[in-house]
């Protein structure tokens, strides 16, 4: 491994190694403008500059995965690729513990809890793996953009997106009585208010060497609306919110999963997950050089339903 390798990301993850710009740009020129080469000799890009994010979303999503047509509405949320497929690539893990292999194709049926405008996670999952997925959202732009993202690339027929109309769901509203999923994701709301996030702000512009945010700034480089980056509560509440619901749909779901930013957050969640009555619980390690995060998942089946759930549903 070279210096300059993304350690701590899955190895079925595509970008191992340093971004591939001649690549990227060749596929994607928009790019070209945004590449430059650093003091050291690298070949980088602005990462403070949304503009230069979103165009190597495009890229990458292009030359890796096959997406030929991705775009945002003015500041919605443009999610670092790496990280956004490493959670697949462990997810993929997790059911193949059950399944006896890592399960493929449009049997494998995938809920993306807020799934937001980007629908990162459908389209990677269904390019990846060749899953089916339901992405929600409480924000009807981001449902109308995320549709548009699927069938602009060919996978409306794998990729379908719910409008939740009542904010205070997570679950109910969205799944049918007669649904089942193989695995339900989510990558809360990391901030408590708008006011917390936009400190994220300031922090991530600083270490990125940019000094103070200036006025009018988007939160965060990568942008977001408030429904994406903070609910009241923060990650925290969200969490507990989604682990109380999530008994409702026990019967329905193999695994429920989350992103969990904040380490401190777990202890709660464990504790919230006893009182739910889940049977097995794992915490699964992320990691992309400095920045660690993590994956709760959790069952309500315990291993022997979790094998036999897959000649339930027909796999």
């Amino acid at each position: 491994m070279t210096p300059q390798q993304k350690t701590g990301l899955h190895p079925r993850n595509r970008h191992q190694a340093p971004y591939d710009f001649d690549a990227l740009c060749q596929r994607t020129p928009a790019l070209t403008p945004f590449v430059f080469t650093n003091e050291h000799g690298t070949r980088t890009l602005d990462f403070a500059d949304p503009a230069a994010v979103k165009t190597l979303n495009r890229a990458l999503l292009a030359l890796h995965y096959g997406i030929a047509h991705w775009d945002l509405p003015p500041g919605y949320l443009c999610p670092p690729i790496p990280g956004r497929v490493d959670y697949l690539h462990r997810a993929a893990d997790l059911l193949a513990e059950s399944a006896g292999c890592v399960p493929t194709g449009k049997q494998v049926r995938v809920l993306d809890v807020g799934a937001g405008a980007n629908c990162i996670y459908p389209l990677l999952g269904a390019r990846e793996y060749g899953w089916r997925f339901v992405g929600s959202d409480i924000d009807p732009v981001s449902v109308k953009a995320a549709t548009l993202l699927a069938t602009s690339n060919g996978l409306g027929n794998q990729i379908t997106c719910r409008h939740q109309g009542n904010p205070k769901h997570v679950f109910r509203g969205i799944l049918g009585p007669k649904e089942h999923f193989a695995l339900t994701l989510c990558n809360p709301p990391f901030h408590a208010s708008l006011a917390e996030a936009s400190k994220g702000t300031e922090r991530k512009l600083r270490n990125l060497g940019k000094g103070q945010a200036v006025a009018g700034a988007p939160v965060l480089n990568f942008g977001g609306q408030k429904a994406e980056l903070w609910c009241e509560g923060g990650e925290a509440a969200f969490l507990a919110a989604m682990i109380e619901q999530s008994k409702e749909f026990a019967s329905q779901c193999l695994w429920f999963s989350s992103l969990v930013s904040k380490k401190e957050n777990l202890p709660a969640a464990r504790k919230a997950l006893v009182r739910v009555g889940a049977r097995e619980v794992r915490v699964l390690d992320m990691a992309q050089g400095n920045k660690v995060s993590r994956i709760l998942a959790w069952s309500f089946l315990d291993d022997g339903q979790r094998k036999s759930w897959w000649t339930a549903q027909g796999k």
